[in-house]
């Protein structure tokens, strides 16, 4: 699903007001200027899927760490940024329902941030449901080299600190054989960084290893034959 955030915003304003209102479009500026607004209707159209219980799993297949990290600490940076709004509209709010009134204009502001106080009712829903090992665990999947194994151990820790189960490791693309000299060189290479994660996670983790396949997985029967490499062990020690 393709998200966009900047209509999202957009239909949150104009349900709540006429948008020939120009306090319609002082709110949807106002609104804007709040710092990760923009990212914030992308969290709020994930929460639609999460809560619209339409199916049995909702997979999030999400974008490299940094992205990710971002976009769970969105609870945190919603919290604060409504919380901005809701000051902003207790001591704009009356003033712009009674600019509004002298010039005739039908008002829509208290509508808008009804809106907008009621999500933080679904944020806090939604982050229960992270927060809950029953409901919901993270995957970390990765490749056996330096950086993605110091980018695992920095998702884990904050992950660990956002209080959001992990508790399995994919770690792809495992070379089978060294039948080459450039395949010999990445082999070694691999083997010494998977060690690494042995030492550092099996104890507490599930490690799963996929070895590096030679064809794209797509279609039911590569997705089949895919998910059979994530449940057997495929002893790439």
């Amino acid at each position: 699903m393709e998200i966009d955030s900047t209509s999202s915003l957009q239909e949150i304003i104009q349900s709540g007001a006429d948008s020939s209102n120009p306090m319609s479009n002082i709110m949807q500026d106002l609104s804007m200027a709040v710092p990760g607004i923009d990212e914030a209707m992308s969290f709020t159209e994930v929460m639609k899927q999460v809560k619209s219980m339409e199916y049995s799993v909702v997979v999030f297949d999400t974008a490299p760490t940094g992205h990710t990290l971002r976009f769970l600490q969105f609870p945190t940076v919603l919290e604060k940024a409504l919380a901005k709004i809701s000051s902003i509209s207790g001591r704009l709010g009356p003033m712009m329902n009674q600019v509004s009134g002298m010039m005739g204009l039908q008002d829509g502001t208290d509508d808008v941030f009804k809106k907008l106080e009621g999500m933080r009712e679904t944020i806090n829903q939604v982050n229960k449901q992270f927060t809950n090992p029953d409901l919901t665990t993270f995957i970390c999947v990765c490749i056996s080299e330096f950086l993605s194994l110091y980018e695992t151990e920095r998702m884990i820790q904050d992950l660990t600190s956002f209080h959001i189960d992990t508790h399995n490791i994919v770690v792809n693309q495992l070379v089978r054989h060294a039948s080459c000299d450039q395949c010999s060189a990445r082999y070694k290479m691999q083997r010494k960084y998977l060690e690494q994660y042995i030492e550092l996670y099996a104890q507490d983790f599930h490690v799963v290893k996929v070895p590096l396949l030679t064809k794209e997985v797509r279609g039911p029967v590569a997705l089949e034959e895919f998910s059979h490499l994530l449940i057997v062990d495929q002893g790439l020690e």
